[in-house]
């Protein structure tokens, strides 16, 4: 994407959520999964590539002992739409037999990555998979999972910053966007 074409789309969206939002929304995801998993020494995959501000900002958030790793699975590619066939990139390279997993991701849309995430997971030999989102979209209609710490929410639109993309841009923005109409 050219630089004014992403300028240009960042000057039509509205903003969803403030910076200053999104840091607290992350500080309490993390009270919660503190609470949940400060004793069970889990393992915490991020998401590759949308889920690794969020990630990066919650672990500082957990004061507690953990493993952490990352896995590869997408159903978007480049495209701002998914495709019905999940696309493993890389699996996690930490043993998850036996063992407690929190994933985090950067949002829960249709559900359908999320979920083919966990079963492989659990197919790995997970013990217990949970499940962190920084965002779910209010899409009011049913998903195959439902999420066990969500930061925020966001409207049926096509939403991006702070991990998340449009057409490749502004994953750094620290602050949530929707895109414009226009």
């Amino acid at each position: 994407m050219l630089v004014e074409d992403a300028r240009a789309i960042l000057d039509q969206a509205d903003l969803i959520h403030s910076a200053e939002v999104v840091q607290a929304a992350v500080a309490s995801v993390g009270a919660a999964v503190k609470a949940e998993l400060s004793e069970a020494n889990p393992v915490v995959l991020c998401v590759m590539s949308g889920a690794v501000p969020f990630a990066g900002h919650l672990l500082t958030h957990l004061d507690f002992p953990l493993d952490f790793d990352y896995l590869h699975a997408s159903r978007y590619g480049a495209n701002t739409t998914g495709h019905d066939k999940l696309t493993w990139r890389c699996a996690p390279w930490i043993e998850l037999k036996g063992r407690t997993v929190l994933v985090v991701d950067d949002i829960l849309d249709e559900g359908v990555t999320l979920a083919a995430i966990c079963e492989r997971l659990k197919q790995m030999g997970a013990a217990r998979v949970l499940t962190a989102v920084f965002s779910e979209k209010e899409t009011g209609r049913p998903k195959p999972v439902k999420a066990d710490f969500v930061g925020l929410t966001v409207p049926d639109r096509f939403v991006f910053g702070f991990g998340m993309d449009v057409c490749g841009a502004w994953r750094n923005l620290p602050a949530i966007y929707a895109k414009g109409d226009a």
